[in-house]
């Protein structure tokens, strides 16, 4: 039986993957599905051939430590490549070892689809070349990476952003409430500090501490900290109440957020929730990254609206203080918050209509013959 081959490294592309996998099952049941991933892959029916969770990292630095785990699952996808089995390989992000898989599935013979492509807008055009030689086709999430890969002689199509797919029934913010406990008068912040390991040890004691700030400021305020399915927190470090999963019902029912950079700050914008935005790495990643990024911010909340419409607070900038202060700004300035709000609603707009993972799959089906 020919087989969808999937490789993503990541709690994300997991996710994303997952609901494209479920789809394809629904309009090709002729295909099987296998590949690196973790529990959203597996729960569409996916064959898991290594969990990503043995790979998942971030950072120029920490990824060397990571390069021998690399090379032994290429080897191990490239033996899978090679019985001639594959109908298509599709990849999810983690663009420093899914290069490679492309690479490998073009000297096989074998079509790639790459779902969420590597962020060349922040680094710079000079893995588009490459790209354009090694993919077959590309579907971005990002309305501007249309017209970037197109520019290069890569078939991309725009799918639209998976969080989408997950956001179409949000509750009210009475609804919101209601399931975590809080009363309608509760002032809220939420705190989302990542969903990897390596960002929980950067960010959860600041984020706690700026909690705590604007608590002090804020008597009466209710703190939650957003717990990811991916990663450990110590509650006897947290004075606060942890949620696990369950984002958006956090997102409707604070008033304000503390978001790590990334996707996290989309779903902000897609809940209607004021945010502050934040982000700490490794000092050396950070002057290597300082010295390639090529946009003016990290946030994709911001990258996507190309102007800041939440505060960012970087590296050396987050500050307990200084993050307490924006957040109680959002909190006690209506027409503050306001701006903020029609920045978000221009960004949600921006992220086209639900449906990706269905987009996708009639993709992958097309490539399969």
């Amino acid at each position: 039986m020919r087989e969808v081959l999937f490789v993503a490294g990541e709690a994300s592309g997991d996710m994303h993957a997952g609901s494209v996998a479920a789809r394809l099952r629904e309009i090709r049941p002729d295909l099987a599905t296998a590949g690196v991933g973790g529990a959203h892959m597996r729960a569409s029916g996916v064959e898991i051939t290594r969990d990503y969770a043995e790979l998942a990292v971030m950072g120029f630095v920490e990824v060397v430590r990571h390069i021998p785990k690399h090379a032994a699952l290429l080897r191990q996808l490239r033996a899978r490549l090679a019985t001639g089995n594959v109908a298509v390989v599709v990849l999810i992000d983690y663009p420093g070892f899914n290069m490679k898989v492309a690479a490998a599935a073009r000297e096989a013979g074998v079509p790639v689809l790459y779902y969420v492509t590597p962020q060349v807008w922040a680094w710079g055009a000079g893995r588009l070349p490459k790209l354009a030689r090694l993919v077959t086709k590309a579907a971005v999430i990002l309305p501007f990476e249309a017209p970037l890969l197109a520019g290069y002689g890569i078939d991309t199509t725009f799918v639209g952003h998976p969080l989408l797919d997950r956001a179409q029934n949000l509750p009210t913010r009475a609804e919101a409430r209601e399931r975590l406990g809080i009363r309608p008068d509760e002032k809220v912040l939420a705190l989302f500090p990542g969903s990897r390991e390596q960002e929980i040890a950067r960010h959860f004691a600041p984020f706690i501490e700026s909690g705590r700030e604007l608590a002090r400021r804020h008597p009466g305020l209710r703190v939650i900290v957003h717990g990811a399915s991916t990663v450990n927190l110590d509650a006897l470090e947290c004075p606060f109440e942890i949620v696990r999963g369950a984002s958006f019902d956090v997102f409707r029912a604070a008033d304000v957020a503390l978001c790590k950079s990334g996707t996290t700050t989309l779903e902000a914008a897609i809940a209607q929730c004021p945010m502050a935005v934040a982000y700490r790495t490794g000092g050396l990643s950070y002057a290597i990254a300082r010295r390639v990024v090529k946009i003016p911010y990290i946030g994709l909340v911001n990258v996507v609206a190309g102007r800041e419409v939440a505060r960012e607070f970087v590296q050396g900038a987050l500050q307990p203080v200084a993050v307490a202060t924006e957040l109680g700004r959002l909190l006690d300035d209506a027409a503050y918050r306001e701006v903020q709000r029609e920045g978000l609603i221009e960004v949600r707009n921006q992220l086209g209509t639900p449906g990706a993972a269905g987009r996708v799959a009639e993709m992958i089906s097309g490539l399969a013959g």
